[in-house]
C-alpha cells in the first residue's frame, strides 16, 4: 500500500475556516481524513500540507511513526503552529487509514478500550447573552437541556493586558451569577484567552477564588512558561494551559515547571494522535489530567475521541454546544451526548468521513481574530444550532 495523493479542503465555519485533508492510497476506496484547522492562517497550513505531500508520495501510510519522525526531522525550522498542524492532519489521516484497513476503530490500535464515553464541558453555550443576568439565564437553560460537567466562557470582553475597573466588576458579577445558576449542577470554567499580564491575572484569579471555579484557562499571555508557573505558585485556583503548545517537548517543559493543573493539547496542532499519546504519558508521570482543546471541526473531534477511549489520564472534553448549522452536512459525524457525556462509537478508523460536495458550498472566507475587537458573544452566528 502506498500514498498516492493528499487532497485539502477549506470550509468556512463563520468564526474560522475548517481545514481538512484526505490522504489517498493506491488501494481503491481506501483513504484517511484529518484536520488542520489553524485559525486565521488556513491557506498557509494548506500549503504546508502540500509541502509534506512531496515527500510522502509512494510511502506506506501504515508506517505512521516513521512518517511522523521524518516529517518533523526533515523540517530544518522545526515546530510552530503551521508545520505542526500540517503534520497533525496527516497523522490523523494515517491512523484513519490503518483503522479502516484493519476494520477496527483507532482506539483499538492505540491501546484498546479504557472507556466508551467521556464527560464534556460546554463552550459556545452563551450566545446571544451580553449582560451578567443573561449569562445566568443561558447557563440555567443549557444545564437543563444537557447535564454538562461544566460551562466555560470568557467574561472579560475585549480586555488586553490590563482590565478597566468597570469591565472587571461586570466580569466578576457575571461569574457570580453563573456560579449561582450552576451551583450543585455543573462546574464553571473561566477562559482567559491568553490576554492578561501577570499582575492583572493575579488580581482576577484572587477574586475568582470566591466562586470555586474549576479552572482559569490561559490567564496570561502564553509566550513564557515560567510566567505561568509563577502565577500558579501564587494563587489558589487551578490553572489550565497548553492549547498553543506544540509537541511533547513543549509540554515536558510546562509540566516540569509545574505550570498547570490541567493540560490542553489540541490534536490538530500539537502533533496528531501519535504525539498526543506521548504527551498524555508524560502528563501521567506528573499526575496531571489530559483535557484537550477541542473547539474545531468534526474530524478533530473524532480523533480526540479516539484518544479519550484509549487513554487512562484523559479526563474532560471541550465541546461546542452549538455550531454552524451546516456542520452535520459536511460530514457523517455521529455525535451523541448523553447526560453530559459524549459517546464513543466503534466505527473503523476515526469514525467520520467528509462530504466534498457539501464542503464546496462553504468556500474559504478570510476571518480575523475578534477577541480584542468586541465581546466574544459576537463570534457565534445568529442561526447557530446544536449539532448533537
Amino acid at each position: 500500500m502506498k500514498i498516492k495523493e493528499i487532497r485539502t479542503f477549506i470550509c468556512n465555519a463563520y468564526r474560522t475556516n475548517w481545514v481538512f485533508v484526505k490522504v489517498m492510497t493506491d488501494v481503491d476506496g481506501l483513504y484517511g481524513v484529518g484536520e488542520a484547522t489553524l485559525e486565521y492562517k488556513e491557506p498557509t497550513v494548506v500549503q504546508a500540507v502540500h509541502d509534506l505531500e512531496r515527500d510522502l508520495i509512494g510511502k506506506d501510510p501504515r508506517n505512521i511513526e516513521a512518517i511522523w519522525h521524518d516529517s518533523y526531522r526533515d523540517a530544518y525550522w522545526r515546530g510552530g503552529p503551521v508545520l505542526m498542524s500540517a503534520i497533525s492532519a496527516v497523522d490523523m489521516a494515517l491512523w484513519d487509514i490503518l483503522g479502516k484497513d484493519l476494520g477496527v476503530p483507532c482506539w483499538r490500535l492505540l491501546g484498546g478500550e479504557v472507556r466508551r464515553e467521556v464527560p464534556c464541558y460546554a463552550n459556545g453555550w452563551f450566545a446571544p447573552a451580553k449582560e451578567p443576568e443573561e449569562f445566568a439565564e443561558k447557563a440555567a437553560q443549557t444545564i437543563a437541556e444537557c447535564q454538562w460537567y461544566g460551562l466555560k466562557w470568557d467574561p472579560f470582553g475585549s480586555s488586553y493586558r490590563s482590565i478597566d475597573p468597570a469591565v472587571f466588576r461586570k466580569a466578576i458579577r457575571c461569574v457570580e451569577l453563573v456560579y449561582e445558576a450552576c451551583a450543585g449542577k455543573a462546574e464553571i470554567l473561566i477562559e482567559g484567552h491568553g490576554r492578561f499580564d501577570l499582575p492583572t491575572a493575579l488580581r482576577i484569579a484572587k477574586e475568582l477564588k470566591n466562586y470555586n471555579i474549576f479552572w482559569f484557562e490561559e490567564p496570561i499571555i502564553p509566550d513564557t512558561i515560567e510566567a505561568i508557573a509563577d502565577l500558579r505558585s501564587r494563587i489558589d485556583v487551578p490553572l489550565s494551559f497548553g492549547e498553543r503548545l506544540y509537541g511533547s517537548w513543549a509540554f515536558r517543559s510546562l509540566l516540569e515547571a509545574r505550570g498547570a493543573d490541567y493540560i490542553q493539547p489540541d490534536v490538530s496542532h500539537a502533533g496528531g494522535l501519535t504525539e498526543l499519546k506521548k504527551i498524555a504519558a508524560i502528563a501521567e508521570t506528573h499526575h496531571i489530567p489530559l483535557c484537550p482543546h477541542n473547539p474545531s471541526g468534526p474530524v478533530a473531534n473524532a480523533a480526540t475521541l479516539q484518544l479519550a477511549a484509549s487513554t487512562p489520564s484523559f479526563f474532560l472534553l471541550e465541546t461546542m454546544s452549538s455550531d454552524v448549522p451546516w456542520r452535520c452536512e459536511v460530514c457523517d459525524e455521529d455525535v451523541k451526548v448523553v447526560n453530559g457525556k459524549m459517546q464513543i462509537n466503534d466505527r473503523p478508523g476515526l469514525g467520520v468521513d467528509l462530504r466534498e460536495d457539501e464542503i464546496a458550498k462553504h468556500p474559504y472566507v478570510p476571518t480575523s481574530l475578534r477577541h480584542y475587537k468586541g465581546t466574544l458573544t459576537e463570534i457565534r452566528p445568529s442561526n447557530a444550532k446544536k449539532y448533537f
